[in-house]
């Protein structure tokens, strides 16, 4: 190919673009040129017309490998769409039928299809190579092609079958490209893919336009998500969730707020699949609720926002989900959310797995944590680990710089680990250096003998919470290096060893500490309790429990009181969306608590929260409703557990919850069949005359007679008949 051809020229006649982004024009020659190229572009930077536009003007067909279907499928309309005839694009996967097949393979015989979307496990089948061995191939390019490599976030075994596939077809120059490598994994690529002389192009990874957040994960977080997504109406934006369940159960809730949300992920049939994603490309939803099998080369440019309902399993996903927000420059919010049991869990999950597989994931997951948790400039943190250096201290887009934490000097802590790492030859993680320094007779330091070294100990009257930011801060300066080939062990920089010998400030900012109350059974957080509302609340609870000659616990339970002194339910209808507060109850108690909870924010001024009444869906209201029918047509309650996959115990729990929110219910046909008629009325009287409901101090006080079981069955029966 004359590399004289005006690209710009070609550029605006087959895509109407006026002039060339980046390093986009120089990728294209290279190319045009027969040179393997590899190329490193963040999302939103153009990668797709690196391959698109030289496949229109080369001769003969380029192969582009990709991993996803949705993907191909996107692509090929784009290109389709551009051209004036049918079949300049095609793809061939698994999805297509043997007379689609054929036509593809027509097309490509006659000259007529300029670019071939192939998954590798398509590529590698033997009938495909056979076919392909007939065709002028004018380059491969290999799209995802992090997913080459164990250390990429998104390893798949079957591209590392493509170089041999490669020369079984026919020779031709190779293009790769990816949205997200560090050093290691582009190693990797070059060497697997036989292109180590290829011309690398790396484009900056700053995406300006971005924010970065990361919020604590709490149990109000959906309800922190709806407000968000209400806040940000009739934007478009992704959230990420690691579960299938999750992804369900979110979509469920959106769209009972009146968000038009869809659920998204590999579970769900195609066609499914490809409607969702249609309806998101089309703006007929506005939200898709997905797991990462979302989004890859979806060319949707104003995503708004991007959320992380769970913290990724490695930085390079977290960057290239996060790059799906504001492609085309214009505004972008990355919300994550992050908790330290989700790290734990994430970990678990390892476990299992080959143990070379389990390091990489576990470093993987520790530079998560480390962005997560520290307080430094999101922006500068997220370079470093791709290897690019931020010069800026504030980029003045992320909740690190808007909201900078105080900096202290930590020259003789930075002094302290340096010398550690020195003194245990370079050998060793950032946590055993961490252990090494606080003086922790390890059984791993023992059995090296370094707690004999005179610098062990060196920093154990430090804050504890000081090493971990002063290491990472250590990396960003240059001062240490992490060895990511060899497990992540710390290695001393020239200028690390510089400053040993002439130590200069080293201003260090503290972590963020993130307390753990997520718990993802758990209902709302608390929020700020009003103390004095809570009060009166109790004090009017004892008032009609004299009067009415019921219990207190039987009109409503404390945290029921809790959440109203917080979210000051005015009315009925909101008072429903207290925890443990049905129809029923809140019509038979509630006015008068509407009543003080209403005279109470008037008299103080109280500015009532604006707060969201989030819907949730009902997960269980299907297994609520069969156990009422059940219970109403007198099926024996172990038949019922059995029936629903519960243990009894279970079953009990669930029944509990309904009668306590005022749904009545009669367990009388079985409590007479399995308890003797005394023992009913014994702890019957007992809940009668008791202050309080609590299994363990009934336990205590009816002695070793009555079982927990028992006891929990009559205490059923007694709210049903006393508060329903």
């Amino acid at each position: 190919m004359p590399n004289d051809v005006n690209l710009t020229q070609q550029l605006k006649k087959h895509f109407g673009f006026d002039k060339f982004k980046g390093d986009q024009e120089a990728i294209i020659r290279n190319v045009l040129d027969g040179n393997d190229t590899f190329v490193l572009m963040p999302t939103g930077g153009g990668k797709s017309l690196c391959y698109q536009l030289p496949s229109l003007i080369m001769e003969g067909t380029a192969i582009v490998i990709s991993p996803l279907i949705a993907l191909m499928k996107n692509q090929v309309d784009v290109v389709n769409g551009i051209s004036e005839e049918e079949g300049v694009a095609h793809y061939l996967n698994s999805s297509l039928n043997k007379a689609a097949i054929d036509q593809v393979k027509a097309d490509i015989l006659v000259g007529k299809t300029k670019l071939l979307y192939v998954a590798p496990e398509s590529l590698n089948k033997d009938d495909n190579v056979e076919f392909l061995k007939q065709v002028k191939i004018s380059f491969y390019a290999i799209d995802e092609a992090h997913c080459i490599s164990e250390w990429g976030h998104d390893f798949r075994p079957e591209y590392r079958n493509i170089r041999p596939t490669i020369q079984r077809i026919g020779e031709a120059p190779v293009i790769a490209l990816t949205a997200t490598a560090t050093d290691k994994v582009r190693t990797d690529i070059k060497k697997n893919l036989g292109i180590l002389d290829a011309k690398e192009f790396n484009s900056s990874f700053n995406r300006p336009n971005l924010y970065y957040e990361v919020r604590a994960k709490t149990n109000d977080i959906n309800k922190q998500i709806i407000r968000f997504i209400k806040q940000n109406s009739g934007k478009s934006g992704i959230v990420y969730c690691l579960s299938r369940k999750k992804v369900e159960e979110l979509a469920a809730d959106l769209c009972a707020n009146d968000i038009k949300a869809a659920a998204y992920h590999a579970g769900l049939e195609t066609a499914k699949r490809s409607e969702t994603q249609d309806d998101f490309l089309m703006e007929r939803i506005d939200i898709i609720v997905a797991t990462i099998a979302f989004g890859m080369g979806i060319d949707k440019p104003d995503v708004r926002f991007v959320i992380h309902y769970d913290i990724p399993k490695s930085l390079e996903g977290y960057y290239q989900e996060t790059g799906r927000a504001g492609r085309d420059g214009g505004e972008g919010k990355c919300i994550t959310f992050y908790s330290y049991k989700d790290l734990q869990k994430l970990e678990k999950f390892m476990e299992g797995k080959p143990v070379a597989e389990q390091d990489i994931g576990r470093q993987l997951l520790q530079e998560t944590a480390a962005y997560a948790e520290s307080s430094v400039c999101r922006r500068k943190m997220l370079l470093h680990y791709f290897g690019e250096e931020y010069d800026k201290d504030n980029c003045g887009n992320c909740d690190n710089c808007l909201h900078p934490k105080t900096k202290r000097e930590g020259k003789d802590q930075l002094l302290i680990v340096l010398r550690a790492i020195e003194a245990v030859k370079e050998n060793f993680r950032s946590e055993y250096i961490i252990d090494f320094v606080k003086g922790r007779t390890t059984e791993d330091i023992l059995s090296h003998k370094h707690d004999q070294l005179e610098e062990f100990g060196a920093g154990e009257d430090e804050d504890e919470k000081l090493w971990n930011p002063v290491i990472r801060q250590a990396m960003i300066a240059g001062f240490i290096k992490k060895d990511v080939e060899n497990y992540g062990l710390l290695k001393l920089t020239a200028a690390g060893k510089r400053f040993m010998k002439k130590p200069e400030s080293f201003m260090v900012v503290e972590d963020t500490e993130f307390k753990d109350d997520y718990d993802e059974e758990g209902g709302d957080g608390a929020g700020a309790l009003d103390l004095e509302l809570y009060a009166m609340l109790k004090d009017l609870r004892k008032r009609m429990s004299q009067k009415l000659k019921v219990p207190p616990y039987v009109i409503f339970q404390d945290p029921s009181l809790e959440q109203m002194a917080t979210m000051y339910p005015i009315n009925l209808q909101e008072l429903q969306n207290i925890q443990g507060v049905g129809a029923g109850k809140a019509k038979r108690y509630g006015t008068e608590f509407c009543e003080l909870i209403k005279k109470h924010c008037e008299e103080n001024d109280i500015d009532r929260p604006e707060e969201l009444r989030v819907k949730t869906v009902a997960k269980k209201s299907i297994l609520k409703v069969k156990i009422i029918q059940s219970i109403d047509r007198k099926i024996d309650l172990e038949e019922v557990a059995r029936a629903q996959g519960l243990d009894f115990d279970d079953l009990l729990t669930e029944i509990e919850n309904i009668v306590y929110s005022g749904t009545k219910l009669n367990i009388d046909y079985f409590i007479d069949d399995v308890m003797d008629e005394d023992h009913v009325d014994d702890i019957y009287d007992y809940f009668a005359e008791s202050e309080t409901d609590d299994l363990n101090v009934a336990m205590e006080e009816l002695g070793e007679d009555y079982s927990e079981e028992d006891i929990r069955m009559v205490r059923i029966k007694f709210i049903s008949e006393m508060a329903n």
